[in-house]
């Protein structure tokens, strides 16, 4: 599949538009009345749009500023009230500790009015979507390469790409039943309206805010799209590699040989999804927001795989809709940035895997040893691909490191592996000082298991 990489200029010029209609919008809202174009300053409540109007459109009594939106917008993701059980918040699944990503290792969380509700997918991580492009079937990359080549689907949020935006994620946990299963966005702006924070919002949006709430929920998703935006937060760019980048640090032999290995298209060819080099000035991403099918193994820890007829196809389904029944999009999901994955505790859309070391040798090793990845029939032939119907499984990707066939060298070796695990751990923000360990050590392929954890609990020493 050719390299799909996005630049930051359509991102830039989309959130440019927006940002200019909302201020052009506050501006016309307050005509010619002193102080009107300032941050925060009144406008008339009558003539605000409604909250059918274009997202970016100003639709509020006062046009709140970007450090008021920031604010509400943490205090939100931080408040489990906001939940049907009361006891769920974005932060319990989305851990700044691990990259806004899984604080656990479980493969699936529970959510639910009763927090009993299990999960479809892993956690996916909530940084560095800042230049997240709107998904599209067909990218044409006008910046690097051909052009005219049509490189297939890319853009959007979630596993499946079907969030066009930050405030189109933000909505899906929010009334999600196995998530934090809202049912309605009045059920939200109640809970908002009586939260310690509530004065914030109406100095923020006007004293009228929650009089609408449509206008209300709008305010809510503004809000998290904001703080979820907010660079010191969200978008870094503080880890070893970055200041490598910058010349103001060396990376170790380990770490240099494994960035070799992760750019060479023979061996790792880890850059073809995950770029990462500077590309106009700008610091890589470690990701071109494409899809991919890699043939990961079921995951029997997710209690929806414990039906044979039940199969997450991404791209077409079950959770997206509008791709249902395009077979060539079945088994593709989105490709993840790798900025702080060793921070992570579970790996893949299906959270097979709790180690970095185990995803990597998994993409060496899949073609050639099979039988250490996937489990055996009768007759002791590994099930490969069994996570994706037979008719979908033209879809997997066969480029490097994968192919090659059973029992043949795999195209990284175990030297490899280890040193792109030490590369991808300069991805980490946080440097210079202490960077952070990764959470779980390597989980020997004879202690897997289905429990929660994906490893064998340990035998207590003395018993």
């Amino acid at each position: 599949m050719p390299t799909r990489t996005w630049t930051s200029r359509l991102a830039r010029a989309l959130l440019g538009a927006a940002l200019l209609l909302w201020a052009a919008t506050a501006a016309a809202s307050g005509d010619d009345a002193p102080g009107a174009d300032a941050p925060g300053a009144d406008a008339p409540g009558a003539d605000a749009p409604g909250a059918d109007a274009p997202f970016y459109l100003n639709s509020f009594d006062k046009t709140p500023t970007p450090a008021a939106l920031t604010a509400i917008g943490r205090a939100l993701f931080f408040d489990p009230g906001l939940s049907a059980s009361g006891s769920l918040a974005c932060a319990s699944c989305h851990d700044p500790a691990h990259a806004f990503a899984a604080p656990n290792a479980r493969a699936v969380q529970r959510g639910g009015a009763d927090r009993g509700q299990p999960g479809v997918r892993a956690v996916p991580s909530l940084m560095y979507e800042q230049n997240m492009p709107p998904f599209t079937e067909h990218f044409f990359d006008s910046g690097e390469g051909d052009d005219s080549v049509d490189q297939g689907p890319a853009g959007g949020t979630l596993w499946d790409g079907r969030a066009q935006s930050g405030h189109e994620q933000a909505r899906v946990p929010l009334l999600s039943e196995f998530e934090m299963a809202n049912t309605s966005t009045d059920d939200i702006v109640v809970k908002v309206a009586h939260a310690p924070y509530a004065a914030q919002f109406r100095r923020a949006f006007g004293a009228s805010v929650f009089d609408d709430r449509g206008r209300a929920f709008k305010a809510v998703l503004l809000a998290l799209e904001t703080f979820e935006e907010s660079p010191a937060d969200f978008y870094p760019y503080t880890s070893k590699y970055d200041a490598f980048l910058r010349g103001t640090a060396a990376l170790s032999a380990a770490e240099q040989r494994g960035l070799a290995a992760f750019n060479d298209p023979a061996r790792g060819n880890c850059a073809r999804c995950h770029p990462s080099a500077l590309r106009e000035g700008a610091f890589p991403q470690f990701t071109d927001f494409g899809f991919a099918a890699l043939g990961a193994p079921r995951n029997r820890a997710i209690p929806a795989n414990a039906d044979p007829r039940y199969y997450d196809l991404g791209l077409c389904g079950p959770l997206r809709k509008d791709l249902a029944g395009r077979a060539e999009y079945c088994g593709l999901f989105r490709t993840p940035t790798l900025r702080n994955v060793a921070r992570k505790r579970v790996f893949l859309h299906n959270g097979i895997f709790h180690a970095l070391e185990d995803v990597v040798r998994f993409y060496a090793e899949r073609d050639t040893a099979p039988e250490e990845w996937y489990p055996r029939d009768a007759s002791g032939a590994p099930l490969k691909f069994d996570d994706l119907p037979v008719r979908y499984r033209k879809n997997v990707d066969a480029a490097p490191p994968f192919g090659g066939h059973p029992g043949e060298p795999p195209r990284l070796s175990d030297a490899d592996v280890r040193d792109i695990v030490a590369f991808l751990n300069a991805l980490s923000d946080g440097f210079p000082g202490r960077l952070v360990e990764p959470p779980s050590s390597h989980c020997p392929r004879d202690r897997r298991d289905g429990n929660e954890t994906g490893c064998l609990q340990p035998t207590p020493v003395g018993k």
